[in-house]
């Protein structure tokens, strides 16, 4: 399946029915007077929530989406069946934007309940509702009331407990493939994953959701390389990975162009929780591995896991710290 995270498409309710001019006619019943029923609500626009979907692609190819109208009033009081209401699939993680993105309508959660995003115009009133002492064969009746339209942005957010960052080619995609079934491209190159990928890691009886987001380059906050949207593919997760490639002529540098752009983003996620990881560990000769994992455990203040997922090697201990970081 492909992978859309951001779409724009309009949504309207269904108008409501118009009420019914109708006057009772049965034998020997002369003057029966008005029975004109009222119209029936316009269909909504309904939002269903979808587990089993991690992409907007449905919205490529479809932009516009409406909504069945009311059915007009018959006589002898009947009123019209509601128009049929349209329900949009959408997956865990989605927000709802307004045309111009300044106010979010909704943020859907995983186990958010169905709801009602655009409601249905009422029906209109019959002339039986405007019989009265003066107007005793009212010979009008009341239209339907509009239902509502807009256009909305969907935007996709990776609901995921680990997400992984790095810069391009530090191995975020060989790690969510050796430790799930996920199957990212993966080759010896930068930006050899351009869409993000989800992955569910099982680990002594324990499961959690991992991502794999594009490498992020300098400059991501500002949204270079598309930065803004991969950044926020892991402002749900509650925790992060590092990794930083042992590849790298100065980790330390490759280390802080994450963390400046992280705290440049959203501060909160930069004060999240994070586990440092010294990645692709079987390119490297043991002293010169080890003189760059001292280098960035002394800069960083903190643990470095020394990794390599083609070995493998130090992935017991990292899978371990995972499960007991996440809450």
């Amino acid at each position: 399946m492909k992978f859309l995270d951001r779409a724009k498409i309009f949504i309207k309710s269904g108008d409501g029915g118009d009420g019914c001019v109708s006057f009772r006619r049965e034998k020997f019943i002369p003057m029966g007077g008005p029975d004109g029923g009222n119209g029936g609500d316009g269909g909504d626009i309904i939002i269903h929530v979808t587990p089993d979907l991690n992409t907007l692609i449905d919205f490529r190819y479809q932009q516009h989406f409406k909504a069945a109208k009311g059915e007009g009033g018959k006589g002898k009081n009947r009123t019209g069946k509601k128009g049929k209401s349209l329900t949009l699939r959408l997956p865990p993680g989605t927000q709802i934007w307004n045309d111009d993105e300044t106010v979010l309508l909704k943020d859907i959660t995983a186990s958010q309940e169905d709801f009602i995003l655009l409601k249905g115009g009422q029906g209109g009133l019959g002339n039986q509702h405007f019989k009265s002492s003066v107007q005793k064969a009212p010979r009008f009746s009341q239209q339907g009331f509009p239902g509502e339209e807009m256009w909305v942005w969907l935007q996709l957010k990776l609901i995921a407990d680990v997400g992984l960052i790095g810069l391009p080619n530090a191995g975020k995609s060989t790690m969510i493939s050796s430790f799930s079934r996920a199957g990212p491209k993966i080759a010896p190159y930068p930006f050899t994953t351009l869409i993000p990928h989800l992955g569910t890691v099982t680990w002594k009886e324990k499961r959690f959701v991992m991502a794999d987001i594009p490498g992020l380059v300098k400059d991501a906050h500002a949204g270079k390389g598309l930065g803004h949207r991969f950044l926020g593919h892991i402002e749900r997760s509650c925790l992060l990975v590092h990794l930083v490639s042992a590849e790298g002529d100065d980790v330390v540098q490759d280390y802080e162009i994450i963390q400046y752009e992280l705290k440049q983003y959203d501060q909160t996620l930069w004060e999240r929780k994070q586990i440092l990881v010294l990645s692709k560990a079987d390119t490297q000769d043991p002293s010169v591995l080890e003189k760059k994992r001292a280098k960035l455990e002394a800069h960083a203040q903190k643990e470095v896991f020394v990794v390599s997922c083609i070995a493998p090697s130090g992935t017991t201990e990292l899978l371990d710290r995972m499960i007991e970081d996440i809450p």
